[in-house]
C-alpha cells in the first residue's frame, strides 16, 4: 500500500537552545559503544524502528554495517535501564561541522516512561560536547506521535519540509 509521508527537518543552532531533561532514574545509564557487534546494531535498529517502518538498513550486509559503524564520523550510544537496552541514538558528524542525530528512539517496552526526553537531551548535549556547529535531525509522519513534540520542547526548530510517497 502506498502512502504519502511528510518529512520535517529540524535543527538547533546554539547549545543554549537545548531545553535539557537530565538522565535520571534508578539503573538508567547511557554508554557510548565502541566496536559494536553487527548483530547488536541490527537488533537496535530493527526493534526501535519496528513500528515506524524503518527498513533502509535491513538489507545491509554485515560488511556494510561494519563499515558504517567503523566510520570515525559515526558514534553509537545506547540507553540502558537496569542493564537492559532501552534505546539508542547515532550521531553522524558532517564535514561542514554539523552533527546529525541520524537515528534515535526507544524499544517499545520503554516508550511512555519519559526516557525519550532524557535520551534526546543526551544526544544533543553529546553533539555539542563533540564540537558541533549545529545539531539537526528529521522526523516524519510515520514516527511516533510524541517525536515531534519532544523535538520542539527540547529546542529544535523546523527548517524544511518535504513530501514523498512510500510503500508500507
Amino acid at each position: 500500500m502506498k502512502t504519502l509521508v511528510r518529512r520535517t527537518y529540524l535543527e538547533m543552532r546554539r547549545p543554549g537552545d537545548l531545553v535539557r531533561v537530565p538522565l535520571a532514574g534508578v539503573g538508567v545509564t547511557l554508554e557510548r559503544v565502541h566496536g559494536c557487534p553487527v548483530a547488536f546494531h541490527r537488533f537496535l535498529y530493527r526493534e526501535v524502528g519496528r513500528d515506524y517502518h524503518w527498513h533502509d538498513r535491513l538489507a545491509w550486509t554485515d560488511a556494510q554495517t561494519r563499515a558504517y559503524l567503523d566510520n570515525p564520523q559515526v558514534s553509537l550510544h545506547v540507553l540502558y535501564c537496569t542493564g537492559a537496552p532501552a534505546g539508542y541514538f547515532e550521531l553522524r558528524r558532517e564535514d561542514d561541522g554539523g552533527t546529525e542525530i541520524a537515528y534515535f528512539g526507544l524499544l517499545p517496552d520503554y516508550i511512555g516512561r519519559g526516557l525519550g526526553k532524557m535520551l534526546l537531551s543526551e544526544a544533543v548535549d553529546t553533539a555539542w560536547q563533540e564540537g558541533a556547529s549545529r545539531v539537526w535531525l528529521h522526523t516524519c509522519t510515520l514516527d511516533d506521535p510524541a517525536a515531534m513534540p519532544n523535538y520542539l520542547k527540547r529546542g529544535f526548530v523546523p527548517v524544511r519540509e518535504e513530501q514523498y510517497e512510500t510503500e508500507l
